[in-house]
This record gives C-alpha cells, sequence and structure tokens, in this order.
C-alpha cells in the first residue's frame, strides 16, 4: 500500500500543510479555493508513477496564517508552492493547477521557470483576457460586496450566476447537513481574500509566450461556455497554444477521476 506522508512547512507569514504520496517524478496537484482533500481520489491513480504532493492553500483548511486580512495574491500563493516543492525536490517538477490554482501556476512558471518541467493550467479564471471584462469585474465586485453585507449564502448564489451564464438557483441541492466550521472558514477566505485577487490577475503573456513549450492549457471537455472555460480558451489562443480538453466539468478530477488521471499522464508522458 502506498503511503501518504503529511507535512508542515514554515513560510513568510504563514505555516503550509502539505502531503506526499507515492514515488517518481515530483508531480504537485494545486486548486484554489479547494484544499488537498479535493485531488483524494485521483492522488491514488498517479502515485504509483509520481511523487503526488497536494497542499491547502495559505489561510485555507491546515494552513494557518499570521494575518487573516491578507489576501491570497497569485504571486504569494506562487511562492508558497515554489517553497513547498523546494522542500520536497531539487529537480523540476510537474505542476497541475486547476482554477485559481491554475492562475497559480502561470505565475509560479513565470516567476520560477527552472522549477518546472511542464505548468498544466487547467481552467484559470482569468477574467481579464476576455471582451467583457468590464462587466465580469463589476459581477466579482458585487460578489464581493454582497458577502460583506449579507453572507455567504447570498454571495455563492451570485457568485454561480458569474461562472456560469445558465445557472438556474433552483438547480441547487440543498445541503442534507450544516456545512462545517472550517467549509464556513474556507469559504469565508475565498470571498474576502481570494476570489478578487484571483479573477483580477493580469498574466505576464510575453513571459508565458516565451514558455510555451512547457505549458498546457486545460478546459473541461463538459463545461463549455462556462467563465473559466472560455477564459482558458482565450488564453491559449493568446499564447498559441491547443487547448486540451479534460474529462468532466470544472472539478473533473472529483466527477470523473479515473479518464481524468489518465488524461493527464497522457499530457505529461507527452510534454516529457
Amino acid at each position: 500500500m502506498i503511503q501518504t506522508t503529511p507535512r508542515t512547512l514554515s513560510v513568510p507569514g504563514a505555516n503550509l500543510y502539505y502531503e506526499v504520496t507515492g514515488s517518481g517524478p515530483v508531480l504537485m496537484l494545486i486548486g484554489l479555493p479547494v484544499d488537498h482533500t479535493e485531488f483524494a481520489q485521483v492522488v491514488p491513480l498517479l502515485s504509483d508513477r509520481y511523487t503526488v504532493v497536494t497542499y491547502d492553500p495559505r489561510g485555507f483548511s491546515q494552513s494557518a496564517i499570521d494575518d487573516p486580512d491578507q489576501d491570497s495574491t497569485p504571486e504569494l500563493t506562487a511562492d508558497d508552492v515554489h517553497r513547498v516543492l523546494a522542500a520536497v525536490t531539487t529537480e523540476p517538477a510537474y505542476l497541475f493547477g486547476t482554477s485559481g490554482g491554475a492562475v497559480t501556476a502561470l505565475a509560479l512558471i513565470t516567476r520560477h521557470p527552472e522549477q518546472l518541467r511542464v505548468a498544466v493550467a487547467h481552467e484559470p479564471p482569468l477574467i481579464e483576457l476576455l471582451p467583457e471584462a468590464d462587466q465580469l469585474r463589476a459581477q466579482t465586485e458585487d460578489v464581493y460586496d454582497t458577502f460583506r453585507r449579507e453572507g455567504q449564502g447570498p454571495a455563492w448564489l451570485k457568485f454561480a450566476a458569474l461562472i456560469s451564464p445558465n445557472f438556474d438557483p433552483a438547480d441547487m441541492p440543498a445541503l442534507q447537513t450544516p456545512p462545517s466550521p472550517q467549509m464556513i472558514a474556507n469559504g469565508n477566505r475565498m470571498l474576502a481574500h481570494s476570489l478578487r485577487p484571483t479573477s483580477f490577475h493580469h498574466p505576464d503573456l510575453e513571459a508565458l509566450r516565451a514558455l510555451s513549450e512547457r505549458i498546457v492549457v486545460g478546459a473541461g471537455a463538459a463545461s463549455g461556455g462556462e467563465v473559466a472555460n472560455r477564459t482558458a480558451r482565450e488564453l491559449a489562443a493568446r499564447l498559441d497554444l491547443p487547448v486540451v480538453e479534460f474529462p468532466g466539468h470544472h472539478e473533473g478530477f472529483v466527477s470523473d477521476p479515473e479518464p481524468f488521471a489518465a488524461k493527464l499522464e497522457e499530457v505529461l508522458r507527452a510534454q516529457a
């Protein structure tokens, strides 16, 4: 049985929790605002061929933060991932980033290109790349303001409408159990300190073009028309790269773990 080793790393302003599973070349899986548990189904599918690293971003779940009012900027989270990877290996690593984690991955390869063999950016929500950026920025600010005024419930409804144009509140499943204190804390962290810095990030497209042979842009096969899918496709066009479709929606690694892991391995083999 492949063992998972939990570890912590002290970094400026935070104490990061991460896990290491398996053996082989290092592959780190990151998301934002999700923590390491979101990858629980794909880690066993990859850890017989890779040393799989997952972590909790600063201020989320088990990664304590010194200043709870500190924003999670892509530059800051990229520095955290840089430090975790440096603690695990001295060799260039593979990095898969999804959603806000994809924005982190792009920031990391821009700042530390020597540290990565390949960066897979799966549906980075870079709204500034889209023609209607002004409208999306205003909607994002409204989500933030709604959270400050009314709390998470109304804010999540507006966030869902922001990311999916066809969103119908009636389609939202009713909670069978109340959210845990950790879920509430992570939601507060995301809405107050992660949403805007991540969504409003301007990637260094010139630097990314120079590194494009080591960048893969991914999009969900079933998330067409959603904002993060569209921003992924726009990013690929700006970098003159193809879009690699991964199984499932925005979180295909949760809904379709086996085909998702197989596709990721295929992509990494092709880039090796």
